[in-house]
């Protein structure tokens, strides 16, 4: 054979180079036309005897890459599958990656009976794991890319979880007897096939595979893997369905732990607090998780931030930013709220705190979010105890402060940096809907002045934040009677309606450019 598609290796590599590089997708025909000057034994031919000629192995997987991305190249891969399979145990980084994007193109573009049949009969299933384990990084990624592409056919997804259980290829065994690197790359392959949809995920439950997690979490005598592994839990909790599963695990229950350790490093605790955030952000959160679970969470956070002056500052930027994610649902929002003493009494008294910039910004997007500046509008108020302990909190923290009101603490805040008012624009469009609230901000003109002022916001994300705010402050002021019918009020509702008429970015008046210096002055 090599003898048969011997080619110069100087023509194929212009040839394989100009293909490989020129600008746009290839099409079918140009692939077709491509393959018929230089068949592909030819190539695979030159790629096994000829690596070693200058340029010419890079070349040829740049060039093979595109050409099986096409579907007249993909169409071809179920006749050179030994081939395939040569390349992923092939020593070449280069060779393996393009054997295992191969494998992606073939699960892309083939039949799904045909494609299943050939990963059976060339056992393409244990390669591809062998190149996660052993491969260089974009090896391990193009093999994570294959895999995850096989686990999203309703029948590949049995040759990943086999019911007999196939010992060489048992993901629990695979990542119990390979190096930490190894594990490491398991685990974010099972993070992987957990998030493409609830039966999949519901595998990987069931195969006990989440318990992986659990070990490597609890490896308290090495802090790079145990963050690593927390790493890939905070991908995990982002998916939709990951509460569901993770609460059925002793994962909660560990990220509590973490959280309560004092003796940990402080960025493990602020990773399992951000974790815990992300997890508890969902209303269904607190259907999968019991109340009793939720509270041990809150309350680590909690304890958390009672003992700020033992704690750096990013950990407790990142227990407020957690208790605001917390809080993006009215129930969680309730719950942070309710009792004696409220887990979100740390927000709102970080939010008027001028001290700390990072802390008060922090503190002030998180209760934006507590207070619904991103829920519906039906569901912005609490219920229970939650509403009387936040306008509690909000006066007492006011009286604690020389602004004594709501209104000028919140003044405080719009007179700051752009990134504060930001925030404090965010606040405003929650609060605003409460009665109480609405009183504080239309009492102060000057609040008024500088929300309504085209001119206090330069940047896109401010100036949307801005006429948002003026929205929802109008809002209030027209449903509200007592005060939609105040005579002494009426100049604030013509200000606003005028506001939001000229939309967010459209405020600024035209006019025409203006010399520095006129004519006559040059002389």
């Amino acid at each position: 054979m090599v003898e048969e598609y011997s080619v110069d290796p100087a023509q194929l590599l212009e040839a394989a180079t100009d293909f490989a590089y020129q600008p746009g997708a290839n099409s079918d025909a140009s692939a077709q036309d491509f393959l018929n000057r230089f068949p592909l034994p030819a190539i695979i031919s030159a790629l096994q005897t000829k690596a070693d000629y200058p340029g010419l192995e890079s070349a040829l997987v740049d060039c093979l890459e595109r050409v099986f991305k096409t579907r007249y190249g993909a169409s071809l891969i179920p006749h050179y599958m030994a081939f395939v399979t040569v390349g992923l145990g092939a020593e070449s980084q280069k060779v393996r990656r393009l054997a295992c994007q191969t494998v992606s193109c073939l699960l892309d573009n083939v039949d799904e009976a045909v494609v299943i049949q050939l990963i059976h009969e060339y056992g393409v299933y244990q390669l591809l794991l062998n190149c996660l384990i052993s491969g260089d990084e974009e090896v391990a990624a193009a093999s994570t890319d294959a895999i995850r592409k096989l686990a999203s056919h309703s029948k590949g997804i049995d040759i990943i979880f086999p019911g007999s259980g196939n010992e060489a290829t048992n993901l629990v065994n695979l990542a119990t007897n390979c190096s930490p690197l190894g594990r490491v790359r398991v685990l974010a392959l099972i993070v992987k096939l957990f998030s493409i949809s609830n039966s999949v995920a519901s595998r990987v439950y069931n195969s006990n595979l989440l318990s992986l997690l659990e070990a490597e979490i609890s490896n308290s005598s090495d802090t790079l893997v145990t963050l690593s592994s927390l790493e890939l839990l905070y991908e995990l909790a982002d998916v939709q369905h990951s509460t569901e599963f993770l609460s059925r695990t002793k994962l909660l229950q560990i990220l509590t732990s973490i959280i309560s350790d004092v003796s940990a490093e402080s960025i493990l605790r602020s990773r399992a607090m951000m974790i815990t955030g992300r997890l508890m952000a969902r209303e269904n959160a607190f259907v999968f998780i019991d109340e009793s679970g939720c509270r041990n969470l809150v309350s680590a956070i909690d304890r958390r931030l009672d003992l700020s002056e033992s704690q750096n500052a990013d950990e407790c930027e990142c227990a407020l930013e957690a208790l605001g994610q917390i809080g993006l649902s009215s129930k969680g929002a309730a719950f942070i709220l309710s009792g004696a003493q409220p887990a979100g009494r740390h927000v709102i008294y970080a939010a008027f705190d001028r001290q700390q910039h990072g802390k008060q910004l922090a503190s002030l997007h998180a209760l934006a979010n507590i207070v619904g500046e991103t829920r519906a509008e039906n569901d912005v108020l609490l219920d229970g105890d939650a509403e009387q302990n936040l306008r509690r909190l909000i006066y007492e923290t006011a009286s604690k402060t020389s602004k004594l009101t709501p209104s000028g603490l919140l003044l405080s805040v719009l007179q700051q940096d752009s990134e504060i008012r930001k925030a404090g624009y965010r606040v405003i469009t929650g609060l605003v809907m409460r009665p109480w609230y609405l009183m504080e901000v239309i009492s102060r003109r000057e609040i008024v002045d500088i929300v309504t002022d085209a001119f206090t916001e330069t940047e896109k994300i401010g100036m949307e934040a801005r006429h948002k705010c003026c929205q929802s402050i109008y809002k209030g002021f027209t449903s509200a009677s007592k005060v939609a019918t105040d005579d002494a009020l009426s100049g604030i509702a013509t200000k606003l309606e005028e506001a939001i008429r000229r939309g967010p970015y459209l405020g600024r008046k035209l006019s025409e450019a203006q010399p520095a210096v006129m004519t006559e002055q040059r002389f």
